[in-house]
């Protein structure tokens, strides 16, 4: 009797198939004849690379983080009122996935059986960035009342609520030593194949540069000339490197992610890759940071490696030492050099632009300085929203009780952090390194937030995902120590 039900069990399971390739079939050739063949190419490529991600949670991890890094502004040549992106579509399945393994109580039973704890793991920082959510939602929503909201704010909204949510997948999926490294293992790799992007297309004749990076148009990224930048975009001023984060300034932002996470593996008793390697890897970060010429970007890496330098692995300041002479003294960095002089004499137009942006913010948020005007656009005709600063930013969209429930949960990150280095993971040889390459990403990532405002911006939800993606990260870091589960 069972040998009957499992074959006819198996035999629907085929027709069923069956069924549904010929359903496929006839609906891309409708499209095909119909329509546009890229369409159903990327319709094909899209239930590929969807089954591919849904078929093991790692899988989508490291696709969330391939596209976040690699094609962060990549979508699907396929309009439906707007085009879905990759990024979208790669955290919309992870979640999923998640949320169906929580349900299931199916996730992660190691880590949980150890400390005693159900299907869902929290984590002190959980409750404040719930806190943080709900107040950004209250703010979208009161704003409504100054400004009205479009249809691409809306889903720009959504995706920047989903990014910041990305944390509780993190700490809820990465619950081994051993996935914990394989992750940071390919943010790094991922963060140099950007860098070497960046750097090739630098050093490549103009004409080819921008022939490469406006075949991404077919993903929807920009073409023509405007692929190319230059300071204060004037050609005959230094080139600005780009990679495919489309904007310089967003490229600094992720190298200071990738480059602070990279940098104490150099030291590390046991690096994640070859030491040789991860030289390799660093100086290439650093080579493309230069070139990007983001002046609030290198501050705030050089700062953040200073303060880890500090706390461990003294070789670094030795490198930044050197890293400061070779601006000094070579002669092709010179441009460099005055170029990060004039920010801090604010005598070039792109400061003096940021320093009447701050200004204005200053008058908008005192104007609604507890939830702020929401995410929509100002409603006083002499002001408007939006500002090189993710804290003036934030103020201006979710008031300053929304800014200090931020500054909240970066502080309690921090404490967490010290807390746990101060009570052993400081000796370990596989999390110490980890740890303070998190902490010093995130603490560059705030700094440099102060002259720009990628992280929390509802266009480059990819730079919110990966500032949230490191959050996760380094509490995962913290629970790791404290029960030594690998």
């Amino acid at each position: 009797m069972s040998v009957h039900v499992l074959t006819d069990d198996r035999f629907r399971l085929w027709l069923g198939v069956l069924a549904l390739g010929v359903a496929l079939a006839l609906a891309g050739g409708a499209i095909v004849a119909f329509g546009s063949p890229l369409i159903a190419f990327a319709i094909v490529a899209g239930g590929v690379a969807a089954a591919v991600v849904m078929s093991n949670m790692d899988f989508g991890l490291y696709t969330v983080i391939a596209v976040a890094v690699l094609l962060p502004f990549g979508a699907l040549p396929l309009n439906l009122g707007f085009n879905p992106t990759f990024l979208d579509l790669a955290l919309l399945a992870v979640i999923a996935m998640w949320l169906a393994r929580v349900m299931t109580r199916q996730s992660a039973p190691t880590l949980r059986e150890a400390n005693g704890e159900g299907g869902f793991v929290a984590t002190p920082l959980g409750l404040p960035i719930l806190v943080f959510l709900v107040l950004a939602v209250f703010s979208f929503i009161a704003g409504v009342a100054y400004a009205p909201v479009t249809t691409q704010v809306l889903r720009q909204f959504a995706e920047v609520l989903i990014s910041i949510s990305f944390f509780f997948v993190i700490v809820n999926v990465v619950q081994t030593q051993g996935a914990l490294k394989r992750f940071v293992t390919a943010l790094i790799v991922a963060g140099f194949i950007s860098a070497a992007i960046g750097v090739v297309l630098y050093v490549l004749p103009r004409d080819l540069s921008l022939t490469l990076l406006s075949a991404l148009r077919v993903f929807k990224y920009p073409t023509g000339d405007r692929v190319l930048r230059f300071i204060e975009d004037d050609p005959n001023n230094p080139m600005r490197a780009t990679s495919t984060s489309v904007d310089p300034n967003v490229l600094g932002g992720l190298l200071i992610l990738v480059t602070a996470l990279t940098v104490p593996q150099i030291f590390a008793d046991k690096p994640l890759l070859p030491r040789k390697l991860i030289v390799v890897i660093a100086a290439t970060m650093g080579a493309c940071m230069i070139l990007t010429f983001s002046r609030g970007a290198l501050l705030g890496l050089g700062l953040a490696l200073a303060v880890v330098a500090t706390v461990r692995y003294r070789p670094i300041i030795a490198l930044l030492l050197l890293g400061a002479a070779i601006f000094l003294l070579l002669p092709f960095t010179q441009d460099y050099v005055g170029h990060f002089l004039d920010a801090f004499a604010a005598s070039d137009r792109a400061t003096q632009m940021r320093l009447g942006e701050y200004k204005d913010a200053l008058i908008l948020i005192a104007r609604y300085p507890f939830f702020g005007v929401g995410f929509g656009g100002s409603p006083d005709i002499d002001t408007y929203l939006g500002v090189s600063n993710v804290y003036l930013l934030m103020a201006e969209e979710m008031g300053l009780i929304g800014l200090a429930a931020f500054l909240i949960v970066m502080g309690l990150f921090f404490y967490r952090l010290a807390q746990a280095w101060f009570e052993g993971l400081a000796r370990d040889v596989n999390l110490a390194p980890i740890l303070l390459g998190v902490a010093g990403a995130v603490l560059g990532a705030l700094i440099g937030g102060l002259t720009d405002h990628y992280f929390f911006n509802l266009k480059f939800p990819h730079s919110v995902v990966l500032f949230w993606l490191y959050v996760g990260l380094g509490m995962v870091t913290v629970r790791l120590a404290r029960h030594q589960v690998s």
